[in-house]
């Protein structure tokens, strides 16, 4: 993206950095507001040497000891600040012309339903203050989560405040989100985007991705394989709800298809994940009179996956791209966003999404140590 205008230089400067569910980067955002103006973003490699961890630990697997975690939480950290200076360093633009950083950070596991309902990310903010020198607002979603919110989705907010009403705007990450934006904006997870569909092209092709949709396209669709998935009780809940990969993954294909799964090509249970998706993400909105879909994140770039979409719902279904903002960087810069309403005093949920008690402003923040 283009680079800062030195003839546009605006009053404040945030930048946003998020890792989503499939650790396959870093996306970091260069953000302005009033009107919201994305200046940079780019997405930066995740750490090779930790993003197995990483991703064991959010599909709930037993794998790591206290000592790793700590070691995960700061080594993510100084790759978040890595990305962020990196960034700014691309843009040209210094330090010291940036109000914050909000970082969502990599979350490592979603439990918003247990007895004892928590949420933890990880990529330590007092690493990223301590190494870039700038202010930081991370760790959002515990607050929600504390007041009896499912703490996600948050963008919901943002996109009321960038979106027309009478859209839907579909994030296609590693878990499917939707906002309605309604007269009452409604906003929660509709199942898995593009984890499962990453999840086996990695564990039977050895590949991060289905890059484009391909194997998937050269798939069949198994009715009854999907039919055994969608009849999974996540899908009928009503809102709100959010889940995360430590819920959908390979395990629990397999747990769900039980012998049709061991019977199945892997181009044919390639195309059925990715109809699982488009068509869960449609039974979730089709209640809702959508005047269009929004599209962003990864799932974007999936031109299959789009085109099912299109056919299930029977509107137009284009990038956010189209008011301007990067599908790729949406909720990098919604956490942005987020840094600053916090800092502004101003709450960054929306109950009726979460299911929280009430507003409440969003995350921690660790301040910079000037000329540290």
């Amino acid at each position: 993206m283009r680079q800062i205008d030195p003839l546009y230089r605006p009053n404040e400067l945030y930048l946003g950095l998020i890792s989503g569910t499939s650790c396959d980067g870093i996306d970091a955002a260069l953000v302005s507001f009033g009107p919201l103006r994305v200046h940079y973003a780019k997405t930066y490699p995740y750490p090779h040497e930790w993003r197995d961890l990483a991703l064991a630990l959010g599909q709930g697997q037993e794998l790591v000891n206290v000592d790793e975690l700590g070691q995960l939480d700061v080594a993510l950290g100084a790759a978040f600040s890595h990305a962020a200076l990196q960034l700014l360093d691309d843009a040209g633009v210094a330090v010291s012309e940036i109000t914050a950083i909000g970082s969502h950070g990599q979350t490592v596991r979603h439990r918003p339903n247990l007895a004892h309902p928590f949420t933890l990310q990880i990529g330590c903010p007092h690493v990223i203050a301590e190494r870039t020198g700038i202010k930081v607002v991370a760790d959002f979603r515990r607050r929600d989560v504390a007041a009896g919110g499912q703490g996600a989705p948050l963008v919901p907010a943002f996109h009321a405040a960038l979106f027309p009403k009478g859209s839907v705007v579909l994030n296609l990450g590693g878990i499917a989100n939707v906002t309605v934006l309604a007269e009452n904006v409604l906003g929660f997870d509709t199942g898995p985007a593009n984890c499962l569909l990453d999840a086996h092209a990695f564990a039977t092709f050895g590949l991060t991705h289905d890059a484009g949709g391909q194997i998937a396209s050269r798939g069949r669709v198994n009715t009854k394989l999907l039919n055994c998935l969608i009849a999974d009780p996540y899908f009928s809940a009503p809102p709100p709800k959010s889940t995360g990969r430590e819920y959908f993954n390979l395990a629990w294909v397999r747990a769900c298809a039980g012998e049709v799964y061991d019977n199945i090509s892997p181009v044919d249970l390639q195309a059925t994940l990715l109809e699982l998706t488009a068509i869960t993400v449609w039974n979730a909105i089709k209640p809702f009179a959508a005047g269009e879909i929004l599209v962003c994140g990864g799932g974007v770039h999936c031109a299959p996956l789009l085109a099912r979409l299109a056919d299930h719902c029977g509107v137009q279904v284009r990038s956010t791209a189209a008011y301007g903002i990067d599908p790729d960087f949406v909720e990098a810069a919604a956490f942005a966003w987020l840094a600053r309403e916090t800092l502004e005093n101003r709450a960054g949920n929306r109950p009726e999404v979460t299911g929280a008690r009430g507003l409440r402003m969003l995350g921690a923040v660790v301040l910079a140590t000037p000329n540290a």
